[in-house]
């Protein structure tokens, strides 16, 4: 950026610093768009007309330097290798999607895997409305029998794991921090038992307990501890929407 403004101080690249910040911009765009990224990744031939069109401006800009001017000749060559690298990331995300579908697809069913724009945009962040990465792929498991199989595989594709419950945390930690994260949705998991009569270890008398799983939403475990006469402790103002695994940690 320094050089870049050096080089407009001296009124030397006008036009080609606008062509310049347009492959810049462009990259940038969809970087953080899910949806464009989606649109390029389903379509080869509109993918590879869009870089052609980052590389010709490129060369526009070659074609209008004077003097072989070093700095604009710095500034081409790391353009250039942001628009290979760019170019790059599709492949590599096709493949890595590829592998995930192959290896999630034992433990979990298919339609439980999600890329698409829209499971992405929804998991990229909490209550907080942080934004740093977007997920690379959010996961719905069934029961809580398969959480175990999902993230051994989870973490054999070297993808970091992020559990998330209703979302509404105030401390961010279900927002993904790198693009390679995998969000595993526990909201499918609302199984509720009955409230029982347990011996805990350590304790001196029965005590009630009941049975939640991960996704069960808060005010459904208060209301069966008030029909059963107690009192569920935790009381989060988010209890219509936060889920057990959430409000428990």
């Amino acid at each position: 950026m320094d050089l870049l403004n050096e080089l407009r101080s001296q009124r030397r690249t006008g036009r080609s610093a606008r062509m310049l910040y347009e492959v810049l911009g462009d990259i940038w765009v969809v970087s953080r768009n899910p949806y464009l990224q989606d649109d390029l990744l389903a379509n080869r031939k509109r993918r590879a007309a869009f870089i052609e069109s980052m590389r010709h401006r490129l060369t526009e800009i070659a074609a209008r330097r004077q003097n072989r001017d070093k700095n604009v000749s710095t500034l081409l060559v790391a353009a250039h290798a942001a628009v290979d690298a760019f170019d790059a990331e599709f492949e590599t995300t096709l493949a890595l999607r590829r592998k995930t579908i192959q290896r999630l697809a034992r433990v979990t069913r298919r339609d439980n895997i999600q890329f698409d724009g829209l499971a992405r945009v929804s998991h990229v962040t909490d209550a907080t409305d942080w934004r740093v990465e977007y997920p690379f792929v959010v996961i719905n498991p069934d029961t809580q029998q398969e959480i175990a199989a999902v993230v051994a595989a989870c973490i054999e594709l070297g993808l970091t794991i992020i559990p998330r419950g209703g979302g509404t945390g105030y401390t961010g930690g279900a927002i993904p921090l790198t693009r390679h994260s995998a969000v595993i949705n526990t909201e499918k998991l609302d199984t509720l038992g009955a409230i029982e009569q347990r011996q805990l270890p350590g304790v001196e008398r029965p005590v009630s307990v009941v049975r939640c799983g991960a996704g069960v939403v808060t005010r459904r475990a208060m209301e069966a501890a008030e029909a059963a006469g107690l009192v569920f402790a935790c009381d989060p103002t988010s209890a219509d929407a936060s889920s057990i695994a959430a409000t428990s940690r």
